[in-house]
């Protein structure tokens, strides 16, 4: 690649870059907290999240000391919890190495809990103007259509290629905004899915792919590995007051997230009440809820659901059963996206 690249590029990138509520404020604790948000999530769908996140945590201090359920509260709808959890661990070497600080320096910020390469980058160009790079997947589009490159775009040794590239040309004066204006291309205009913006383009002269008319031969991505796939009956249990809800295991999927209850396979209506019965509840009303389907990366559960109205969940001897009233559920207890398509049943009215 040329260093004639650059300069459209950035041109472009300051005439037309969106205004985001992370962007421009030279913040490295913001910078770290949207790109770990914005990791496997849209942009705008970011935005509340990151402004929610940063009023109630506004730096390293209050996310190093925050308690665990009012964190994974906040992360709630982000999914992926592993990654907020991971930079409570981050926040709390901050606290006891670097003053609370993120440092000034990318092989410390590699030394973070679930700090990579990408999010080191992009926290040390953007927010303390160290010329490295930042490569996401949109720079990896981008990267792949300019130069026609044919490797799986999920091979490691394809990222260090592109990254070693990048650092020939970024501009040591202004490595953020560089870092940025890639992203941003990738985002808004080399796009993902559908036709890329060529004709907008700013760095069209320069791409391999756009002369030749093959961009959609680009990225290059190996198929994926079927998912496997799970059946489960969900319950949303309630009385009159509260639903029932449990704590998931310390390990595995959705780890210390609260879910409703559910077990393996679709279960028939009457098998659904005897489920009920086996918690030592009595049923007096039960209403089959719609299908819903959750995709995790290895994994994709397909759901069937029941709606059981119960004399009192006190009754209950089930292990590990809360009783979460509709307040509680809303402000305290952190139910994934993964139950998403029942958890408004523990708020509607029933007979």
């Amino acid at each position: 690649m040329s260093e004639e690249f650059v300069q459209p590029l950035l041109q472009w990138y300051r005439a037309n870059k969106r205004i985001l509520p992370w962007r421009d404020k030279n913040n490295a604790y913001y910078t770290w907290v949207s790109e770990i948000m914005l990791q496997q999530t849209r942009v705008e769908a970011v935005k509340p999240y990151f402004t929610r996140f940063v009023t109630e945590l506004p730096d390293v201090n209050a996310l190093a000391e925050c308690p665990e359920e009012k964190l994974l509260k906040l992360w709630e709808g982000l999914g992926y919890y592993s990654r907020v959890r991971n930079m409570q661990q981050a926040a709390i070497q901050m606290k006891e190495k670097y003053d609370s600080r993120l440092p000034e320096d990318y092989s410390l910020l590699l030394s973070l809990k679930g700090i990579g390469s990408y999010t080191a980058g992009a926290i040390a160009s953007i927010a303390y103007g160290i010329p490295v790079p930042a490569v996401d997947g949109n720079v990896l589009r981008v990267m792949t259509r300019i130069t026609e490159n044919p490797e799986d775009i999920m091979k490691p040794s394809l990222r260090k290629k592109i990254e070693q590239e990048i650092l020939e040309i970024i501009p040591k004066d202004c490595p953020g905004d560089f870092n940025q204006a890639m992203m941003e291309l990738g985002a808004v205009v080399c796009v993902p899915n559908g036709q890329p913006k060529c004709e907008e383009c700013p760095v069209q002269n320069f791409c391999m792919a756009g002369l030749h008319k093959t961009t959609e031969k680009y990225p290059v991505k190996a198929p994926k590995k079927p998912r496997n796939i799970e059946n489960r009956t969900v319950f949303v249990i309630r009385d009159g007051e509260s639903t029932a809800i449990r704590k998931r295991p310390s390990k595995g999927l959705l780890a210390g997230l609260y879910e409703l209850p559910n077990t393996e396979g679709h279960l028939s209506r009457e098998e659904a009440l005897k489920y009920a019965e086996s918690m030592n509840l009595e049923p007096l009303y039960i209403q089959e809820l719609p299908q819903a389907k959750h995709i995790f990366s290895h994994i994709e559960w397909r759901m069937t659901g029941y709606l059981i109205r119960v004399s009192s969940l006190e009754q209950t001897d089930a292990r590990g059963i809360l009783f979460a009233k509709k307040k509680e559920s809303e402000q305290k207890y952190a139910i994934p996206s993964a139950f998403g398509a029942y958890v408004r049943y523990m708020k509607e009215e029933i007979k």
